[in-house]
């Protein structure tokens, strides 16, 4: 149901925070949530693959401004490895392309683990979105074309194995921003000599999101209908909570508001977020070393 309220929905800057069902897109959910609150300037912060599932953060109204930030969040994730079969998407999805019997033990699996923890270089797979020379990536897998992806690099923070029942295994990934899951079962299998693809995935925690904050997207849809959805929307001030706050008398707001430093301290940071007293999220600000002073990055109120 499209949400009647649009003069108040207009004005509401926020967080939904959901847990994504299998089967739906990211894209998916966003359309679902712009339709259900009648706000069209609305985005994702990380997309997850159809068959994933987990925390998936939506940013409402000008909260949009914060999604470079948010997306660069450090993720975790709760993957199902199955050892013994390779695909060319690296996950259940693909074409089988290589089977093997899988005789690796625990101790085998998690010893060859931790040699994925710390900054690692990682080539992302095949199919991913991935742009090479303005085209995604699996646009032209998919047509059999020939083509390599550059390496990145990335931080893989943990690897923890949950639970042990070959030919799967269950495992805790906590990584940075960027970081395949898909890649790092498809790495793993290389390395222990039998093949690996990822089978099952659930984002756990994105930046300082977890599944405790998340709402089912069915009972979201259902506050759509009697407009409740408001209970779940949290404030984009929320959105970057670890990064460190600077309160801003109204004499500071009034001053950002055109563009202007105010004073600042070096024992913050480098980069901060600006509340007004009023507990709303002003600006992202950066500090300059030489001044000492706050520069305005982005300003959210006008």
């Amino acid at each position: 149901m499209e949400n009647d309220n649009s003069n108040f929905s207009n004005q509401i800057s926020g967080v939904l925070v959901v847990d994504k069902p299998t089967g739906m897109t990211s894209h998916d959910v966003v359309q679902v949530i712009r339709r259900g609150t009648g706000i069209r300037r609305a985005g994702h912060t990380g997309t997850l693959d159809p068959r994933a599932s987990g925390v998936l953060i939506v940013l409402l109204g000008p909260a949009v401004r914060l999604s470079e930030y948010v997306s660069a969040s450090d993720k975790r994730y709760q993957a199902i490895i199955r050892l013994g079969t390779t695909t060319d998407t690296y996950d259940a999805d693909g074409q089988v392309t290589a089977s093997s019997p899988v005789t690796v033990t625990e101790e085998e699996f998690t010893s060859a683990l931790s040699k994925f923890v710390g900054e690692i270089t990682q080539v992302p797979p095949p199919f991913s979105a991935v742009k090479v020379g303005g085209r995604k990536a699996y646009d032209m897998a998919r047509q059999g074309e020939e083509f390599d992806l550059a390496p990145r690099t990335i931080n893989v923070y943990s690897l923890e194995l949950l639970e042990w029942a070959p030919p799967e295994a269950v495992v805790d990934v906590y990584c940075s921003s960027g970081t395949y899951v898909r890649s790092l079962a498809n790495d793993l299998g290389a390395m222990l000599g039998c093949g690996a693809s990822l089978t099952g995935l659930r984002r756990t925690k994105s930046g300082r999101f977890t599944l405790r904050d998340a709402v089912q997207l069915r009972k979201l849809e259902d506050s759509f209908v009697d407009n409740t959805w408001y209970q779940y929307l949290i404030p984009a001030a929320e959105a970057l909570s670890d990064w460190p706050a600077v309160e801003l008398t109204q004499e500071d707001v009034e001053a950002i508001r055109h563009g202007h430093r105010i004073a600042g301290s070096d024992n913050v940071g480098e980069l901060a977020r600006g509340i007004s007293e009023q507990g709303e999220l002003v600006a992202l600000l950066g500090f300059e070393t030489e001044t000492k002073e706050w520069q305005p990055k982005k300003v959210f109120f006008s």
